[in-house]
């Protein structure tokens, strides 16, 4: 068995994990912790305050009683609104406090599109402008440049976990350019496990979405590659682009 345990922001969208286990079909297990999200707002100073130490710690012990073997902050907007080096300083103090690898779901996207061999995305983002020009920036510095994006412009996760396939694939086509190989739909906020691979179809290229690209990235932790694909092309792949990912872990340094 292998166990992946999720500290989730609050509210919104965390029934999509069970999904995904049943989808997974193994030995895999997500427990989750619903941390305080505090504000349910999209403006950067309540992500960033949603992503604060004391609160992404709060369900530590009970994932590792659960038998976590790793931990991820199932959070996109609560890890990149500290830009690309505070997000692996956030993870690195997790990954200390836990005694666990240790990794979140901004860092989680730029370890996908790298599987994927992409270089060019679509961001389709459940957040108001500005919020998804910070992500740009992010994946920016992961060295994945954003040709094209949309914003949906949602007040709040609550909102946002409201959002039904229709309104996802729309904005999806929205954000899409003919140079993106590959789309991208953050925000773990978001019930999107169920359809990505209609998502896919419509679009005629690999989607990561932020719910799914948490598990992957918990399993990659772990050293655990899984065949599904049901959970898109991220799952589909069967050995990643040489080069194309980083050491596994978070080192951590006493």
């Amino acid at each position: 068995m292998t166990t992946v345990g999720l500290l989730y922001p609050g509210h919104a969208a965390e029934d999509d994990f069970p999904r995904i286990e049943i989808l997974l079909d193994t030995d895999i297990r997500l427990p989750l912790f619903a941390t305080d999200p505090g504000e349910d707002a999209c403006h950067p100073g309540a992500l960033r305050e949603r992503g604060a130490p004391g609160r992404i710690a709060e369900g530590i012990e009970e994932l590792r009683l659960a038998g976590a073997e790793a931990l991820v902050w199932a959070s996109t907007g609560g890890s990149f609104g500290y830009g690309w080096e505070g997000a692996h300083e956030q993870v690195a103090t997790l990954a200390r406090t836990a005694g666990l690898p240790a990794s979140s779901t901004s860092i989680g996207f730029a370890h996908a599109v790298r599987e994927l061999g992409a270089r060019r995305v679509a961001v389709a983002a459940p957040y108001s402008e500005d919020v998804t020009g910070l992500l740009a920036q992010f994946l920016a510095s992961a060295g994945v440049e954003a040709v094209g994006a949309a914003s949906g412009g949602a007040a709040s996760s609550a909102e946002a976990g409201s959002w039904g396939p229709e309104r996802v694939k729309r904005l999806a086509l929205e954000a899409d350019d003919p140079d993106a190989e590959a789309v991208l739909i953050p925000g773990t906020s978001l019930h999107t496990a169920a359809y990505i691979p209609e998502l896919e179809e419509a679009l005629g290229k690999p989607v990561l979405t932020g719910n799914q690209v948490t598990v992957w990235e918990g399993l990659r932790l772990t050293d655990r590659r899984i065949w599904a694909p049901t959970l898109g092309t991220l799952f589909s792949t069967r050995e990643p682009v040489p080069g194309s990912l980083e050491p596994k872990g978070i080192e951590v340094r006493e």
